[in-house]
């Protein structure tokens, strides 16, 4: 993986997984621990900020594990992912 000079933008590599789910109302703590527990080693939780009374998580696994199964008291809906690439 190389980095143009000129450009800066980095080759093509393997794609991330970035997943997001929205925590049912006043779950945000114990979703984050339920994540915490069953993700890959090297993923990252990043969740919305406190009080923004939207609280969400978002993964970031560069291993692309599958997106485990929440219990559903936790959760708002279903989470969501996408594949992205980086490119900088």
């Amino acid at each position: 993986m190389g980095c143009s000079a000129m450009s800066g933008w980095i080759e093509p590599a393997l794609p991330v997984l970035m997943w997001e789910v929205r925590a049912a109302p006043g779950r945000l703590a114990d979703l984050v621990r339920h994540v915490a527990a069953v993700i890959p080693p090297g993923a990252e939780i990043y969740r919305s900020p406190t009080g923004d009374g939207d609280e969400r998580l978002v993964v970031v696994d560069p291993a692309r594990a599958p997106v485990p199964d929440l219990p559903s008291e936790l959760t708002a809906r279903p989470p969501y992912a996408w594949e992205f690439e980086r490119v900088w």
